[in-house]
């Protein structure tokens, strides 16, 4: 499921984590804005942002089985 830490630049210990499965990010010049299946879900100026993580654990294949060897 797609998560991101959001650091803010006023380093307040008010940092944001958000999850969703639907989760994406848009950047723009001045906007980080994040959409769910809904719409617009957190949205916050570029300037008070210091860093964005994506925290997520990346999903494994359900096929884990080797590649086929070519002869």
């Amino acid at each position: 499921m797609p998560a991101y830490l959001i650091v803010h630049a006023e380093r307040r210990g008010d940092d944001t984590v958000l999850e969703d499965p639907d989760l994406r990010l848009e950047l723009t010049a001045d906007w980080a804005t994040f959409h769910d299946g809904d719409g617009v879900c957190f949205a916050v100026p570029r300037e008070r942002v210091s860093s964005i993580l994506r925290v997520d654990e990346e999903q494994e294949p359900a096929d884990q089985r080797p590649a086929p060897q070519k002869e």
